[in-house]
């Protein structure tokens, strides 16, 4: 079974390491597991439209070249990871009400169209498969968070979804900043499992 997980946090010291950690560790030796660290691999979050470009395989050379990646065995490695069946987590945290630009940026120039989903005159028709698992953190108190926007959701709900990924587990983790070392292993405990 393949496990890709997407994970976006510059520092490898915070708890949201520590959740990847954790995760690693109590996936069974049945996964073959891929970590895509988005920061240590330096990708560029940056979509840059451009004529020029052919489309890796499934995708056309038209639309591929309207959104031209200058990295691009970086980009077309990583949707074939993804295209079929994956199980993937997305680790991350929430900053300003929504996820790292470099993740955002890493979704703009993956899930695009041709690849993750084709547009249909009734809607958007979803190329992907598998599972999907989001794990995030912040600083929100729990009693405000359904005032406020949460990107989970509109990971789940706008851009998996809609791409094909039907089966998405939300697991918020908040607020980071103010609990305890107990609490901390706690929830890694119930991520573990």
């Amino acid at each position: 079974m393949k496990t890709l997980i997407i994970y976006a946090h510059p520092n490898d010291k915070s708890y949201n390491a520590s959740i990847l950690e954790t995760v690693k560790e109590n996936l069974s030796s049945k996964h073959e597991l891929k970590i895509l660290d988005l920061y240590k691999e330096r990708f560029d979050p940056v979509l840059r439209f451009d004529t020029i470009g052919s489309g890796p395989a499934g995708l056309s050379a038209a639309v591929y070249a309207s959104r031209a990646m200058i990295d691009q065995v970086v980009i077309e490695k990583e949707m074939l990871s993804i295209r079929n069946g994956i199980r993937a987590r997305g680790i991350f945290p929430t900053w300003w009400s929504g996820m790292p630009a470099i993740l955002k940026g890493f979704i703009e120039r993956v899930f695009v169209a041709g690849f993750a989903y084709e547009n249909t005159p009734r809607g958007l028709d979803g190329k992907l498969t598998g599972k999907a698992w989001i794990i995030t953190t912040h600083n929100t108190p729990k009693i405000v968070l359904p005032l406020v926007q949460d990107y989970s959701k509109v990971l789940k709900f706008q851009v998996l979804k809609p791409c094909g990924i039907k089966s998405v587990k939300v697991t918020q983790v908040s607020p980071v900043e103010y609990m305890s070392d107990h609490k901390r292993k706690e929830v890694l405990k119930k991520i573990a499992k």
